[in-house]
């Protein structure tokens, strides 16, 4: 079983796309972007790892991409087939997507 894993100054880039949606398609958004992710996203070049949020209120579903590089994540939203899936999620919510690094990761001590 793979694992995402999030490190700091480790040069990977991370898609954080967070969608305001009505509750009653809270599930069929999270199915769209799993579709997505599981049929075309995780199989392109420089991507690490895909995970789906749901917020426990219903209104939101969170997206999290980690890649390797910024051309990774810019040639894999030009590919026809994500555009597909992308264009359905935005039909059923409003997207908020960006991409970041990772200032910083903490946890507790042991």
């Amino acid at each position: 079983m793979s694992e995402t894993v999030i490190r700091a100054d480790d040069g990977t880039f991370a898609m954080i796309n967070v969608f305001q949606v009505e509750p009653e398609n809270q599930k069929e958004l999270a199915e769209v972007l799993t579709e997505s992710a599981d049929k075309f996203i995780r199989h392109r070049p420089g991507c690490i790892s895909v995970n789906i949020f749901q917020s426990l209120d219903g209104k939101r579903v969170g997206y999290f991409a980690q890649w390797r590089s910024k051309a990774d994540i810019k040639a894999t939203m030009s590919d026809p087939d994500v555009q597909v899936g992308r264009d359905k999620a935005a039909k059923l919510a409003k997207p908020d997507p960006h991409a970041y690094t990772v200032f910083s990761v903490h946890h507790p001590q042991s």
